[in-house]
């Protein structure tokens, strides 16, 4: 229930010219039935459409998480159901609006995927920590999720 006469006051208003960030993403939490990862992920894209900021947004899967980034074959063999991915569409509707995915490739390794298991757009670097190093090292801000 809303009651129109409370309102939020914000105290810290934040609007970014520029934003960087790295989003390392080795196991979901969820926001009720969502990743929290793509909630955040989401929510930070709005606040950049909002703020009409520069902006490049990586998202990079690794360990528990890396299943995500896999097509609806390799994610039933990987997760033993057949319903297929129920994360492509959070991935594709992110990618549309600019945030890059990425799979750590030692995460690939260690489950024996290939780059024809992935969802299309999905790229794969050396592994999530040389991959993160190297984007914080370029001035990206890394959030963990």
């Amino acid at each position: 229930m809303t009651h129109p006469e409370r309102s939020l006051h914000i105290d810290i208003p934040v609007k970014l010219a520029t934003v960087k960030n790295v989003f390392s993403v080795g196991a979901l939490a969820f926001e009720g039935d969502l990743p929290a990862s793509m909630f955040h992920l989401r929510l930070l894209k709005n606040d950049i459409d909002d703020w009409d900021a520069q902006a490049q947004v990586i998202a990079v899967f690794h360990t528990n998480a890396g299943h995500v980034t896999l097509n609806d074959d390799a994610y039933d063999i990987d997760r033993n159901i057949a319903t297929g991915n129920p994360y492509k569409e959070l991935i594709r509707d992110l990618q549309q609006r600019g945030v890059s995915m990425e799979l750590c490739g030692a995460t690939a390794k260690a489950h024996r995927w290939i780059n024809d298991d992935l969802l299309p757009g999905i790229r794969v670097n050396t592994d999530a920590m040389a991959r993160t190093t190297q984007l914080v090292q370029d001035g990206f801000v890394k959030i963990s999720e």
